[in-house]
C-alpha cells in the first residue's frame, strides 16, 4: 500500500500550510490515519490521529490549536491544516496509516502499518 503525501513547502513564520495524504483504492476509508514528523537530527514524533469516521481527533501539545487534521473518505484523503507555522514545525511529515479494527487511536508510530514517502515543511523567520 502506497500513501502519498504533498503539500509541502517553504513559508514565512505565522504562515498556513495545508497538507494532503491520498492512496488509491479505499486504503484510507478503512484505516485509522495520523501525521507524524521527523525534524533535523531528531526523533520521529506523533503530531495528529484522527478516527475513521473523523468524529475523534487527537494532536501533539506542540501542535493543538494550531493544526487540524481531518478526512474526506469519499475522495480517500486526509488532510493537515498546519496555522501560524512557527520555525519549530520544521519536518519532514510524513502520514500513516493503521487498519486494525480496534478504535484507539495510537500515538506510536511503530504501530501503523502504512506510510507515505513524506513531505518537507519549512518554515523560516
Amino acid at each position: 500500500v502506497q500513501l502519498q503525501a504533498s503539500g509541502g513547502g517553504l513559508v514565512q513564520v505565522g504562515n498556513t500550510l495545508r497538507l494532503s495524504c491520498a492512496a488509491s483504492g479505499r486504503v484510507i476509508s478503512r484505516c485509522k490515519m495520523a501525521w507524524f514528523r521527523r525534524a533535523p537530527g531528531k526523533e520521529r514524533e506523533f503530531v495528529a490521529v484522527i478516527s475513521r469516521s473523523g468524529g475523534v481527533r487527537e494532536y501533539a501539545d506542540s501542535v493543538k490549536g494550531r493544526f487540524s487534521i481531518s478526512r474526506d473518505n469519499a475522495v480517500n484523503t486526509v488532510y493537515l491544516q498546519m496555522n501560524d507555522l512557527k520555525p519549530d514545525d520544521t519536518a519532514v511529515y510524513y502520514c500513516a496509516g493503521d487498519p486494525t479494527s480496534t478504535s484507539y487511536l495510537h500515538t506510536n508510530g511503530g504501530m501503523y502499518d502504512y506510510w507515505g514517502q513524506g513531505t518537507l515543511v519549512t518554515v523560516s523567520s
